[in-house]
């Protein structure tokens, strides 16, 4: 899975890069997802979830 945050799936998204002469070229933004301890329904499991839902506590993070 990678690059899919679990909690919002927020996935890639894509678009150009261009170029100072105004050439394009096709490129990806990835998220950035961590993979984090999170207590879900009492029990701990790995997930991959990205920054913005760690940093606005969507996640318990388990310790």
């Amino acid at each position: 899975m990678g690059k899919i945050c679990e909690i919002c799936q927020k996935g890639a998204m894509s678009g150009h890069t261009v170029s100072h002469s105004n050439r394009k070229s096709n490129r990806v933004w990835l998220p950035n997802t961590q993979r984090v301890r999170v207590v879900v329904n009492g029990t701990v499991r790995h997930m991959n979830v990205c920054t913005r839902c760690l940093r606005s506590a969507k996640v318990e993070r388990a310790l």
